[in-house]
């Protein structure tokens, strides 16, 4: 069974790591710049307007499920998980204040924390699950998925408690990535209903489809900075004009 829907799948990859985060990037910024200067300007009047904004929308949702997608995928080639860990968190901090400005035009917001963070917590759960299953590897398989799940509550609480930017639907979306790494189409269904309050992020799961295992051509630093500086952008821009 897995044979062949891994068969199946091999028929559509045709998308590397790189393309991917560009997609995602792009999904990003279409949906920020939706939240932060069309969704202030809405209004009954103008329809055509309000027919881009619903637009940006569907477009937006595709963004994150490829982030946490890529996330899990880095887990495993990446040179230094300490690194990648560390990296995640050091523009955690980096992006709040310009996070701040774009979600509330304000310099401090504790009430709602980037996706940097939310990130960087998926992340320690999968480790933490993932150094669990090699030290269970001789016990009852059935074992290690409680204490999986165990681990995902907690982390979940943890995310809705520190506030961070999709809180459990994160966690949930990481782990399931995790879980069917070697039959990425059963993770689709999974991961699509950990956020099903966004329908069309399953343009997004979809798209996980098509990665082809490649890395691809792409710059480190570029996917790391792009993230602070179009929020502090957006920001400056919202508290400009008053929005």
């Amino acid at each position: 069974m897995k044979e062949k829907i891994n068969n199946f799948c091999s028929n559509i990859q045709f998308l590397s790591g790189a393309r991917l985060k560009l997609i995602a990037i792009l999904s990003m910024l279409i949906d920020h710049v939706n939240k932060a200067l069309i969704y202030p300007n809405l209004s009954a009047d103008n329809s055509a307007l309000t027919t881009i904004s619903n637009l940006f929308d569907i477009l937006g949702r595709i963004a994150f499920p490829l982030f946490c997608f890529m996330l899990v995928e880095g887990y495993f080639k990446t040179r230094s998980r300490k690194k990648y860990l560390l990296n995640l968190l050091i523009f955690g901090v980096i992006s709040e204040v310009p996070f701040d400005m774009f979600t509330s035009a304000s310099f401090f917001n504790k009430n709602w924390n980037n996706v940097m963070f939310t990130l960087a917590l998926v992340l320690i759960t999968i480790w933490c699950i993932d150094v669990l299953k090699e030290k269970m590897q001789n016990l009852p398989k059935m074992l290690w998925f409680i204490v999986s799940w165990l681990i995902v509550l907690i982390m979940c609480f943890a995310a809705m408690y520190l506030a961070l930017d999709y809180e459990h639907h994160a966690i949930l979306i990481g782990y399931f990535f995790y879980l069917f790494l070697d039959v990425r189409l059963l993770a689709v269904p999974f991961g699509y209903a950990s956020m099903y309050t966004q329908p069309w992020s399953l343009l997004g799961f979809g798209l996980t489809l098509t990665y082809n295992g490649e890395r691809g051509k792409q710059s480190k630093m570029l996917n790391y900075w792009f993230y602070p500086v179009h929020l502090l952008i957006l920001g400056l821009l919202r508290i400009y004009f008053g929005l």
